[in-house]
C-alpha cells in the first residue's frame, strides 16, 4: 500500500517536473577577460523537455545565493525561445559591474504551462568590469563561498480548469512570472521591494526588464490585459511609546528671564 501510494504522488507529480536549463558554458570558476560572454546551454532530461518551454528570458545577476542578496544586473535576452539554439554572444557594458572573483551567475526564467521555472548557472568571473556593485551585492558576496550560484526554482503548478497556454494559476509563481511573459486578462506583479536605507545617485540600474506598449483605442476591440494583481507586502513594523520622561514646564524665574528679553 506504500509503495503504490508513492507510485501514484510520483505519477501525479511528474508531469510538472522541473525542466532544468544546464548551462554549460561559462564553466564554474571561469575568468572571462574581454567583454563578449559566450553562452552555451543544454537541457539536462529533466522533464519535460525545453521545446515544451515557450520561452525565456536571461540575466547577468551578481550578488549573493538567496533572493534578497543579489540582483539582475543587465537583461541579456528580452524574449527567446529554445527552438533557434542553445548558443549566444552577448556584449557587455564595462560599468555594468565590478572585477570581483566569481560574483557573477546568468539566471534563466523560462515560460510553460502554469508558471515558470527558473534556472542558475554557476559562478564566473568578469576581468574587464571596471564599474562598481551596489551594496546589496557587496553584502550579499560575503555571504557565498565557492562556484555554485543560486538554487533552481520550479514554479510550475497544475493548471486549473479553462486556464491557457503559459498562464500561470495563482500561486507564488504567477508573480514570479515576468510580466513580459505573462497572457490572460489579469497579470501579476510581485511586492514592491523596500526602501534601501542609504540613497545614491550612482550606478542606479533597473530591477526588471522595461516592456513594449502601445496606446489603447476603444476601436481596437477588448484589452488583452484588464488589472495587475501586485502581491501583497508581507513585512510587518512594531511600534512603542518613547519611553523618555516628558520634559518640565519651565519655571517662574525662567519664563521671567524670557520675558525680560522683550521689555523695551
Amino acid at each position: 500500500m506504500i509503495l503504490r501510494s508513492i507510485y501514484l504522488l510520483a505519477a501525479a507529480i511528474l508531469p510538472f517536473a522541473c525542466a532544468d536549463v544546464q548551462v554549460i558554458a561559462p564553466q564554474p570558476g571561469d575568468t572571462i577577460t574581454g567583454l563578449n560572454l559566450q553562452i552555451q546551454w543544454k537541457d539536462s532530461g529533466n522533464s519535460p523537455p525545453l521545446s515544451q518551454l515557450a520561452n525565456y528570458q536571461l540575466f547577468l545577476c551578481a550578488g549573493g545565493n538567496v533572493d534578497s542578496s543579489y540582483i539582475p544586473l543587465a537583461t541579456l535576452v528580452q524574449e527567446g525561445t529554445y527552438t533557434t539554439g542553445n548558443s549566444i554572444t552577448i556584449t557587455l557594458q564595462p560599468g555594468t559591474g565590478a572585477d570581483v572573483p566569481n560574483a557573477y551567475f546568468l539566471k534563466f526564467v523560462s515560460a510553460a504551462t502554469g508558471g515558470t521555472v527558473i534556472n542558475f548557472s554557476d559562478r564566473f568571473t568578469l576581468k574587464s568590469m571596471t564599474g562598481t556593485f551596489p551594496a546589496v551585492v557587496q553584502q550579499g558576496l560575503r555571504t557565498v563561498s565557492g562556484t555554485a550560484g543560486p538554487a533552481d526554482v520550479n514554479n510550475i503548478q497544475a493548471p486549473q480548469a479553462g486556464a491557457g497556454q503559459n498562464t500561470p494559476t495563482v500561486g507564488d509563481g504567477a508573480y514570479d512570472t515576468p510580466y513580459t511573459m505573462q497572457t490572460g486578462t489579469i497579470r501579476y506583479a510581485p511586492m514592491p521591494p523596500l526602501a534601501q536605507t542609504k540613497i545614491t545617485a550612482k550606478n542606479a540600474s533597473p530591477l526588471w526588464p522595461t516592456s513594449a506598449y502601445t496606446v489603447y483605442q476603444t476601436i481596437a476591440g477588448t484589452p488583452n490585459a484588464i488589472t495587475t494583481n501586485t502581491l501583497p507586502i508581507t513585512f510587518s513594523v512594531s511600534s512603542r511609546e518613547n519611553p523618555a520622561a516628558a520634559a518640565g514646564q519651565p519655571t517662574d524665574a525662567a519664563m521671567q528671564k524670557f520675558l525680560n528679553r522683550w521689555k523695551d
